[in-house]
């Protein structure tokens, strides 16, 4: 066992996983459409058992196990209410005078943000890359492609699903929304290089330390 899956250590994280679930549960009771709600949780779906089986051998930062939380619950508020009516995103839009709830950048933010940290974690822990300075290129590289390949995912929802896909595309009549998302994706990942990789090196340096010990 890692020496940082320890019991002082896993317990916070069980209760956080319950948690997760139960709010995945409570977000699934009613979503406003419930295809769109399977699609915009399957990333929960998917990243929760991998943590778990991977916890162990890899237990990851305590601050990516936050940021993970936090994009997780973002996804499953678009999914219960659809990005295009959370209505958090109407009293966003009130306050900033936009034409349209924004609610769906937050989650491209997100989707910048959380993987950045992600690819940063897994690209230093492993030895992958030399040089600070190719190793932010290659995080934001690697966040580029995903919400690129989203986007594909998006693409292929339409033409599966035709005016099916409405809810789970969520453009509100922007032609330029493939672009902006991607944009916001790439803010997440420049936001996370700039502020939280000292922290994030920090905490790497405690879980090798004392795997080293």
């Amino acid at each position: 066992m890692s020496d940082h899956a320890t019991p002082q250590r896993t317990k916070p994280l069980l209760i956080a996983s319950a948690l997760l679930i139960g709010l995945l549960a409570l977000s699934g009771l009613r979503p406003y459409d419930f295809a769109t709600w399977v699609l915009e949780v399957t990333p929960v779906l998917i990243a929760l058992p991998i943590m778990w089986a991977s916890y162990k051998r890899f237990p990851l930062t305590t601050l990516l196990y936050a940021f993970i939380f936090a994009h997780a619950l973002v996804l499953m508020l678009g999914g219960a209410y659809t990005y295009a009516r959370v209505p958090l995103g109407f009293q966003i839009q009130d306050w900033l005078g936009l034409h349209r709830n924004p609610y769906d950048k937050i989650g491209h933010f997100f989707q910048g943000l959380v993987p950045a940290l992600v690819a940063r974690e897994i690209l230093i822990r492993g030895q992958h890359v030399n040089g600070r300075k190719m190793l932010a290129f290659i995080v934001v590289c690697i966040v580029l492609a995903i919400s690129a390949t989203y986007e594909f995912i998006e693409w292929g929802a339409a033409l599966a699903m035709g005016q099916g896909a409405d809810e789970f595309l969520g453009t509100q009549g922007d032609q330029w929304d493939t672009q902006s998302d991607m944009f916001f994706a790439l803010i997440g990942a420049i936001t996370a290089l700039a502020l939280f990789s000292g922290l994030q090196d920090r905490q790497i340096q405690r879980l090798t330390d004392n795997d080293a010990g």
